[in-house]
């Protein structure tokens, strides 16, 4: 198969990566050859220390090497089979480029955006065989997040999207199915895994480190959500929440932190910067976390449910299966537990009274419990 990338950033050197090691020939496209370059020279580094860690051999460097290259024309990318574009997220310039991608592949070849939230179906629109345009989101790094998020726009057509599907799992990926609405499943499900801490925090409950220590230690999260937003960034954490805000018409379960929109303000972006919720500049002393049993409990249910309520309202919208779902939390963001599965463990009286208890307090509509759960609590179901 022959497969062309579109941008040699840190995602689209990774699914060159993630596709030249499935045995595909391809070509990596940038208009800047620094970028080039710079991805060229990634991709030496990371399999040197591969073959130090036994994962490969010196062969199978050298072939990976050998499927790709390097090229600075769209022209060049004619003979390929699938196209995946990893550029800004920036609706017209993806629009641009596919327009100009269009007039040089066959007709049969697919065209794919790595969008984690714009429309596919906008992004579709400008080319003159929409149907040949789907989603494949993948997560970073590529080559080592198992899950991608596979989005068919309305116009997709089921070849293009059986396709896609199948081309993932022959890159030995693990595939989850979403609609294409704002944030699809993972930047959707996951908001209140941030939004509900800072509101936490807010509130003067917890400082950072017992938020980060309850949700670590009780619910065996890798990282803590204000760990985990120094380490992406909070000025990318914010603005994704601000976008699928917006997306969503403004909906209250998904509203920016005051917090955290001043912190990037402040330039306090988290690592990269030095300085986020927490500081890691040599020597720096952060606060040790608080460790009351009874309130890391309640810190716990109070995120955990949210993240559930939200999970439950993707099903109850048709956003994705359950199975697909649980899959994208755990494959694509690592978390200990698929939340329909943990609904199910918890129980679903325990969430619709959790919720219903979070409602009567604050009477916003933030705090409103799924439809689905309380019809599953009124009926005695569960997820699975």
């Amino acid at each position: 198969m022959n497969v062309g990338i579109i941008g040699a950033g840190t995602m689209g050197s990774g699914i060159a990566q993630v596709a030249s090691t499935a045995g595909c020939t391809v070509k990596l496209f940038d208009l800047n050859q620094s970028a080039l370059d710079k991805a060229k020279a990634a991709l030496e580094k990371i399999l040197t220390r591969l073959i130090e860690k036994g994962r490969v051999d010196a062969d199978e460097k050298t072939r990976i090497q050998s499927n790709i290259s390097y090229v600075n024309t769209l022209k060049e990318l004619s003979d390929s089979n699938v196209t995946i574009e990893a550029i800004v997220e920036n609706i017209e310039v993806k629009k641009n480029v596919f327009i100009e991608l269009e007039r040089y592949v066959s007709e049969d070849c697919i065209i794919a955006s790595n969008t984690s939230s714009l429309s596919i179906a906008s992004i579709a629109a400008s080319l003159q065989k929409p149907e040949r345009c789907v989603g494949i989101h993948f997560f970073n790094p590529a080559p080592l997040m198992k899950l991608v998020e596979v989005v068919p726009a309305i116009q997709t057509s089921k070849e293009v999207l059986e396709k896609a599907k199948q081309t993932l799992l022959d890159w030995k990926k693990v595939v989850a199915v979403a609609k294409d609405t704002p944030g699809f499943i993972v930047n959707r499900v996951a908001r209140p895994f941030y939004g509900e801490s800072l509101r936490i925090y807010e509130e003067g409950i917890a400082d950072f480190a017992t938020i980060d220590y309850s949700l670590k230690t009780i619910g065996k999260f890798r990282m803590g959500p204000f760990e985990l937003m120094d380490f992406i960034g909070n000025d990318v954490n914010y603005t994704v929440t601000e976008t699928v805000f917006t997306a969503f018409y403004f909906d209250p379960r998904y509203k920016p932190s005051f917090t955290q929109k001043r912190f990037a303000e402040a330039g306090y972006l988290g690592r990269k910067s030095g300085k986020g919720f927490y500081d890691y500049s040599e020597g720096a002393l952060n606060a040790e976390p608080k460790e009351d049993k009874v309130l890391a409990q309640t810190i716990f249910d109070r995120v955990l449910v949210m993240l559930i309520n939200e999970a439950a309202d993707a099903l109850f919208l048709n956003i994705a299966s359950a199975e697909d779902i649980d899959i994208a939390m755990t494959k694509g963001v690592n978390y200990p537990k698929g939340l329909l599965a943990w609904a199910d463990e918890k129980g679903i009286n325990w969430c619709v009274s959790k919720l219903d208890a979070l409602y009567n307090d604050y009477h916003e509509d933030r705090y409103r419990c799924s439809p689905l759960l309380r019809r599953m609590k009124n009926e005695n179901k569960t997820f699975f």
